[in-house]
């Protein structure tokens, strides 16, 4: 099936665009609309031939015109367009090499996206058009194991065997493995041969293996093991073997994001990609940031360039309001992959030596007399785990007759005294503690119910009922019911009963499950929409729901997430998104909700800290691993960068390191 935007144009005749275009650039000034509806409607094939008409018909290079009567970012884009592919990408690597300095980036993105037939045709193209060899200017140009991996991908002697063998994939994994994780250093070679040369069915097996033995993606391993322009190639290579298509949607939503635009990328993937599988990304774009390609070029670009790569990007997947087959597959392998158990691990863990006398006393010694020395409280707190804590407050009442988390908050002030007070709290008190503020006062703070109620296991609910009614001498069920409404309400209730299955999937329920909640047809009030949904995500264990949405996706070819959001409103959708992605990777949940809090101007210092009170001691280490994945930078340097003075001390403390 075709997948480029681009097409070639009915009743083409190359002669009569030739005319046209020489009619649009004739006298003073040019017709720039009329040349861009030309060229972006014409196939490259198609352009070529008119190339070739115009210098029969006016003895005159086209492309030379072009390159006169047009200017700036409008004029690149639409000579690369007249461009053949490989000779496009034979142009931007001669860029990228030329001069003074390497363009990196331009070269991984085109030697790690480009099929064998394409890096063959690539080559051809260099050497006719620079009279020069591509893989000896490239040798010349860098350096290391970067430029091993480069000449590597240079031979287009990628293995298209599509037949694999399990044998060699556990191998392969197990090679990586060794290669980087279990060894004193890294066996760069290892990593070069496995990924420079299988083929990408193959490889995407390994990954899934990896996963398996390792605990982690292969891309986490590869950013604690490789570093420099090589750690940068190899993510590219293994984003563009698990899916070309997502790999692009990410280079051009980072092309627009924020302040400036890199064109030069913009152009190249728009230009390259329009006859290829344009829409893929599209739709993988329009799932993976929730809005398209087509309004982020249209609020990111202007004039006749912005019409260009409009007329390039083929249409607006916010007014369609579709889900595609390409993002579904994406979809599909995320919900695999989180069907991997992998090792939780918190950075806060018991202290070895552990004395609970002592550390009353260092507590006690750096509240008394004038001023508070801040720095050993956080120390102290910080470094031991809730049980531990929970020692120290009996030590420091048995030996000082007072109460520590009293002289605590006497001591303390600010953001540094709700976290350390916080710390000190069991995890099902401090929980407690943050629903009832939520429900409390004028307003409720249905953001905070929603991260509770919908990421807590059953044992974790039903301690925090207990705290609840021994704090506060009334159920959390009875202040739910009564500071919230229908679905909502409902929803809340049921997942305050602490009474989810915790057993294995059933493949069978899991379909009929997928079914129910597929079905847009039903008239039945008393089987709404919300029922449905309700009666299987509050109730049914976390393997069986990772097999339901499986099922759903093979069903209706996209995501249960999408299906919600199309769906449903406010705190309902909100609350089934949060429980989806709960199910779906809890870790990543977390990690999105910390970089929400921090990104942008202020902090959201509240969920900053619940999160990293509540989290130390079950999944912080993983949630590092998902931010640093998901916005390619760590949770220190984002925390060091967002907080100040104890209360970032304290943070960095919990967050255990910099990735």
């Amino acid at each position: 099936v075709y997948r480029g935007s681009v097409k070639d144009f009915q009743g083409f005749d190359a002669n009569q665009d030739a005319e046209a275009l020489y009619n649009a650039m004739k006298g003073f000034g040019s017709d720039k609309e009329a040349i861009l509806d030309l060229i972006t409607s014409r196939s490259n094939k198609q352009r070529v031939e008119i190339c070739q008409a115009y210098k029969s018909l006016y003895g005159k290079d086209l492309i030379a015109d072009l390159k006169y009567e047009l200017t700036g970012k409008f004029e690149r884009l639409i000579v690369s367009l007249m461009r053949p592919p490989a000779y496009g990408d034979a142009k931007e690597i001669k860029d990228a090499i030329s001069g003074v300095g390497t363009d990196e980036k331009c070269l991984i993105e085109i030697l790690a996206s480009r099929t064998n037939q394409e890096i063959h045709d690539l080559v051809a193209a260099y050497k006719d058009a620079y009279e020069r060899d591509l893989e000896a200017d490239i040798v010349g140009d860098t350096s290391g194991h970067f430029k091993k991996m480069l000449v590597v991908l240079l031979q287009g002697a990628r293995e298209e065997d599509d037949v694999v063998s399990e044998d060699l994939v556990e191998q392969d994994a197990k090679d990586l493995l060794e290669a980087g994780e279990l060894k004193w250093g890294t066996d760069e070679a290892q990593f070069i041969y496995i990924l420079g040369r299988r083929s990408r069915q193959h490889l995407r097996l390994v990954f899934d293996e990896y996963l398996k033995i390792a605990g982690k993606p292969i891309e986490r391993s590869i950013r604690g093991e490789l570093s420099g322009d090589f750690e940068k190639l190899m993510l590219a290579v293994v984003k563009c073997i698990r899916s070309t298509a997502e790999y692009f949607a990410e280079r051009l939503y980072k092309a627009m994001k924020g302040l400036g635009t890199r064109d030069n990328t913009l152009i190249r993937i728009m230009v390259s990609r329009s006859e290829i599988d344009m829409l893929d990304i599209r739709e993988v774009f329009r799932t993976k940031y929730e809005k398209s390609l087509y309004n982020m070029i249209k609020e990111d670009t202007s004039g006749e360039y912005k019409k260009a790569l409009l007329k390039l990007c083929g249409g607006d997947d916010d007014a369609a309001g579709e889900f595609f087959p390409e993002a579904a597959q994406v979809a599909y392998r995320m919900w695999e992959l989180s069907a991997v158990k992998v090792e939780l691990r918190g950075t806060v863990q018991p202290a070895g030596d552990f004395n609970d006398d002592g550390d009353a006393q260092v507590l006690r010694k750096a509240m008394k007399g004038l001023g508070t020395d801040e720095g050993a409280i956080i120390e102290v707190v910080t470094k031991r785990s809730n049980a531990q804590r929970q020692q120290i407050l009996k030590a420091y009442k048995a030996h000082y007759g007072r109460d520590l988390m009293a002289d605590l908050k006497s001591e303390l002030s600010g953001s540094l005294a709700k976290l350390i007070l916080g710390l000190m709290l069991t995890p099902a008190q401090y929980d407690a503690k943050q629903l009832r503020k939520a429900v409390e006062g004028a307003g409720t703070d249905e953001s905070v119910l929603i991260e509770i109620m919908a990421t807590r296991n059953n044992q974790e609910i039903r301690a925090i009922n207990e705290a609840y009614q021994e704090a506060y001498h009334k159920s959390l069920e009875d202040d739910l019911s009564s500071d919230t409404s229908g679905h909502f309400k409902r929803i809340l209730v049921s997942l305050a009963l602490g009474n989810r299955d915790e057993g294995p999937e059933n493949l069978t329920q899991a379909h009929e499950d997928a079914k129910k909640l597929a079905d847009v047809s039903s008239n039945d009030s008393s089987d709404s929409l919300e029922t449905r949904f309700l009666s299987i995500l509050c109730t049914r264990s976390y393997a069986h729901l990772c097999r339901v949405f499986q099922e759903f996706i093979k069903m209706t070819n996209h995501d249960v997430e999408h299906a919600i959001k199309k769906r449903m409103s406010g705190d309902v959708r909100d609350a089934f998104v949060a429980i989806v992605r709960s199910v779906k990777n809890k870790p990543a949940f977390f990690a999105d909700k910390l970089y929400k809090s921090m990104k942008g101007a202020g902090t959201d210092e509240r969920t900053l800290t619940r999160i990293m009170i509540s989290r130390s001691e079950i999944d912080l280490f993983n949630i590092r691993g998902e931010f640093i994945d998901l916005f390619d930078k760590s949770l220190h340097h984002m925390i060091e960068k967002d907080t100040s003075g104890d209360y970032r001390k304290a943070l960095l403390a919990l967050c255990g390191g910099e990735d």
